[in-house]
């Protein structure tokens, strides 16, 4: 126990002797440059304590991004598997993905679907969320900390266990709530069974683009509307598995509420006077104001929201982890990264899917800024 002590002692007194170096030397080679250039000698003092103080983080970015960055390019042109050093391979890892490997496709696709589908679900119960916290209510206070509760509970193990819990089809804390509304709220039950009915369709469709058989969305047609007694099959089902991360996302969106929250008050309340003075109702001040002068959160809102989804990890790690044969229908694209990564140790592999992903992200990313000018306003 005491050798581990000293062992951990040294490394750290290692550590802020390297740090103390580094500024140093970083810090004499930035003044050495400044007198080059003829600059005074309080500029190059002024230089000299500049850079010694950058250098701690300059030298981090470079060791802990810089250098592991260079490092997993290289290694996506290779076949890497540990514990065999790497051979360079050149494209031969983009071209498996991108051609042959049907496992990425699927997990893009499902990448792809939480996209389209969850983010857009998430940025609008954050904007009503908003809407509502945003009224003169009593413990308004209270009701925007709940709501932004999630966020800083984040999508950790524990959490997303509890989850796994609410979302089982038979004893889960969801659908006790629905087989409860159905029995107190006949009407409810029919509204059940129709959304049932649609996100199976729906979801059965997407499996079969995924796949290229499409008998499961056969069989769900031939079977027409479930039976009065039927539930979501959350965590049971292929056709359930994306409903329900879906859900999480739209749990977690504490933080876009805070930024639609910032925007709304923002918004000058002599706009709304004068358009009620002129005769506008709720809906269009609502439509004509509030939603314009939102748009610069939106965008916000949907580029970090577009990052966040296409980098989805925890949720499906979570939820699959004890469901290896729904893992197809629900895997990301960083969960297969991780899978092939850290699972099968298949290292070049994994950071060429890392290097795609990139792209990918930086891809849409570029788009949306390319289409900003055509629908964010800064003002009216």
């Amino acid at each position: 126990m005491v050798h581990a002590y000293v062992h951990t002692l040294i490394w750290a007194a290692g550590t802020v002797l390297f740090i103390l170096l580094c500024s140093l030397a970083m810090g004499g080679v930035a003044r050495w440059l400044a007198r080059w250039r003829g600059l005074s000698r309080i500029r190059q003092e002024d230089v000299f304590g500049g850079y010694a103080f950058a250098a701690p983080w300059i030298v981090g970015f470079v060791i802990f991004v810089v250098a592991p960055t260079a490092a997993s390019l290289y290694w996506s042109f290779t076949s890497y598997r540990l514990p065999n050093p790497p051979v360079f391979v050149g494209l031969a890892n983009y071209l498996k993905l991108l051609l042959r490997d049907m496992d990425f496709r699927a997990a893009l696709l499902n990448t792809l679907y939480l996209t389209v589908f969850g983010l857009p679900a998430q940025m609008v119960v954050a904007l009503a969320l908003a809407l509502m916290l945003n009224q003169r209510i009593r413990g308004r206070g209270l009701y925007r900390a709940a709501f932004y509760m999630p966020v800083f509970l984040g999508t950790n193990a524990a959490v997303l266990l509890s989850w796994v819990f609410m979302f089982n089809a038979n004893t889960g804390f969801l659908n006790q709530i629905l087989r409860l509304l159905s029995e107190v709220f006949p009407p409810f039950r029919a509204l059940m069974q129709g959304f049932i009915f649609t996100v199976e369709v729906s979801n059965a469709t997407f499996l079969g683009i995924q796949t290229g058989n499409f008998t499961l969305l056969q069989r769900v047609w031939q079977a027409g509307l479930p039976g009065p007694e039927r539930v979501p099959l959350w965590l049971e089902h292929p056709l359930w598995l994306k409903m329900a991360i879906i859900l999480l996302m739209i749990w977690s969106c504490g933080n876009m509420m805070l930024i639609y929250l910032a925007a709304l008050n923002s918004i000058p309340r002599e706009l709304h006077e004068a358009a009620e003075v002129d005769g506008a109702g709720p809906w269009q001040r609502f439509r004509h104001i509030t939603l314009p002068l939102l748009s610069p959160a939106t965008f916000y809102n949907l580029i970090v929201g577009l990052i966040a989804t296409m980098q989805m990890f925890e949720q499906p790690y979570v939820l699959l982890r004890d469901r290896p044969t729904l893992a197809q229908a629900g895997h990301t694209v960083v969960y297969y990264l991780w899978r092939a990564t850290f699972r099968f140790n298949e290292i070049g592999y994994g950071a060429a899917i890392s290097w795609i992903l990139t792209m990918l992200i930086m891809i849409v990313t570029l788009i949306q800024f390319r289409l900003e000018r055509r629908w964010v306003h800064y003002e009216l």
